[in-house]
């Protein structure tokens, strides 16, 4: 399993709106002062966007929760997000390259290839299945 400490932001509907609330994995080393990979890690953490989660536990805005989920969900949200449209990229451009249609051609067929990965992957209506539980 894999998991992660969160802190709820707010809850409506049966959906908790989650962010993050360990540090990146720059913040937990002895040499942060001196490293410059930690400063990037300061820079973007930022930018985190809330998560909505479906969550029937009785918890209010502020709580911390800890989110879960296997292995095998994380493997097949990434083979659907990145090789799907990745593969049908490489057979878009190879099906323009085939009727002659040149590099313009084969540019046109990777992105139409790419979009209907990307598409395809939303229509699926997969989401990994994720576990809430409160901490104390």
């Amino acid at each position: 399993m894999i998991s992660a400490p969160v802190r709820v932001l707010s809850i409506a509907d049966g959906k908790a709106q989650v962010e993050p609330t360990a540090e990146s994995g720059c913040g937990g080393c002895a040499s942060k002062s001196s490293c410059g990979v930690s400063g990037l890690g300061k820079y973007f953490s930022h930018n985190r966007k809330p998560i909505a989660v479906p969550c029937d536990a009785n918890v209010q805005a502020g709580d911390e929760l800890h989110l879960s989920m296997s292995e095998g969900d994380l493997l097949k949200a990434g083979l659907l997000a990145y090789l799907l449209p990745t593969v049908l990229a490489l057979a878009g451009a190879g099906i323009a390259a085939s009727f002659g249609l040149g590099d313009i051609g084969a540019v046109l067929g990777a992105a139409n290839g790419m979009a209907a990965g990307f598409l395809l992957g939303r229509w699926s209506g997969w989401v990994p299945q994720m576990q809430v539980q409160k901490l104390k």
